[in-house]
C-alpha cells in the first residue's frame, strides 16, 4: 500500500524504497506487476486452453453423455489426459452431473400460447386469482424405474432446453383428474380409460360441478383448464355452453 501510494504521488523508486523499508528492485518489480507473491507450486496442467475449449464444446454438444464417453471423445481429439483429469477440468468449468428436470414436450405454437396466457394474467391480484378453480389430469407412475441419463450443466442451466429430458409417457401408471382453488380442493377422479371428449364431459358432470358447488356455492368463479384435445374439442365447448 505504501509503494502504491507514494508511486501515485510521483515519488522516485529510491525514495519509495527508503520509505517502505525494502530494496529498490522490489519496488520496481511491484510497480511493474512482476512481484505477485510466490509462484504457484506443483505440477503444471497437462492441458492447454485450447484443449479445455475443445472439452467444453464436446460437453455442450451433448450434455447427456457420461464421463467415460466424454473422456473418450476428448482423447480422440488428440488430448492426452486421464479420466480423472477430464472430470477435474469439467468441474473447473462449472459443470456438475445432475438429474435433469423433466418438462412436457412442447412445440413452438404451444409455447407461444402459454407465454401469451402468462403475460395476460401477470398483473392479476390475489382477489382475482381466488376466483379461479384449476383442474387437470395427471399421470402418476406406479413403478419407479431408471431415472434416465444424467446431464452435465452449469449453475443456472437447470431450465435450459438443451439440459431438459422430455417426458412423453410412463409405464404402469394411473390417470387422475383433480381440481383446486384458494377455497379448497375437489374430489379426485381415477380414470380407467383414455381421456376423450365423452369421458371428459362425464368428469365435468359428476366431479367438477359438485366441486364448484362445494367450493363456491352461488358465487361466480372461473374454471381453468389447459388446451388438451379432450378439453378443446367441439363437443366439450358445446357442453360448457349448455351448462
Amino acid at each position: 500500500t505504501t509503494i502504491d501510494t507514494l508511486h501515485k504521488k510521483g515519488k522516485t523508486q529510491k525514495v519509495i524504497a527508503k520509505e517502505a523499508g525494502c530494496s529498490q528492485s522490489s519496488v520496481s518489480k511491484h510497480i511493474n506487476r512482476e512481484a505477485k507473491g510466490r509462484k504457484r507450486c506443483g505440477r503444471k496442467e497437462c492441458t492447454s486452453n485450447r484443449d479445455n475449449r475443445t472439452l467444453e464444446r464436446i460437453v455442450k454438444q451433448n450434455p447427456f453423455k457420461n464421463l467415460g464417453e466424454i473422456h473418450k471423445e476428448w482423447t480422440a481429439a488428440g488430448v492426452s489426459a486421464s479420466r480423472t483429469t477430464t472430470h477435474r477440468r469439467m468441474q473447473d468449468m462449472g459443470f456438475s452431473c445432475r438429474i435433469p428436470c423433466v418438462k412436457p414436450l412442447l412445440n413452438n405454437r404451444q409455447r407461444q400460447k402459454r407465454l401469451a396466457w402468462a403475460k395476460d394474467k401477470k398483473d392479476w391480484t390475489a382477489a382475482e386469482w381466488s376466483k379461479v378453480m384449476f383442474s387437470d389430469e395427471s399421470k402418476f407412475c406406479i413403478s419407479f424405474g431408471n431415472q434416465g441419463p444424467r446431464v452435465w450443466r452449469k449453475r443456472g442451466e437447470a431450465q435450459n432446453p438443451r439440459c431438459l429430458r422430455s417426458s412423453v409417457k410412463f409405464p404402469q401408471s394411473v390417470m387422475v383428474w383433480g381440481a383446486m382453488s384458494s377455497a379448497g380442493v375437489g374430489p379426485l377422479c381415477f380414470l380407467r380409460s383414455k381421456v376423450n371428449a365423452a369421458v371428459y364431459q362425464e368428469v365435468l358432470e359428476h366431479f367438477m360441478l359438485p366441486a364448484a358447488d362445494q367450493l363456491y356455492g352461488d358465487a361466480d368463479f372461473i374454471f381453468q383448464q389447459d388446451l388438451a384435445p379432450a378439453h378443446s374439442a367441439k363437443a366439450t365447448s358445446t357442453w360448457f355452453k349448455d351448462h
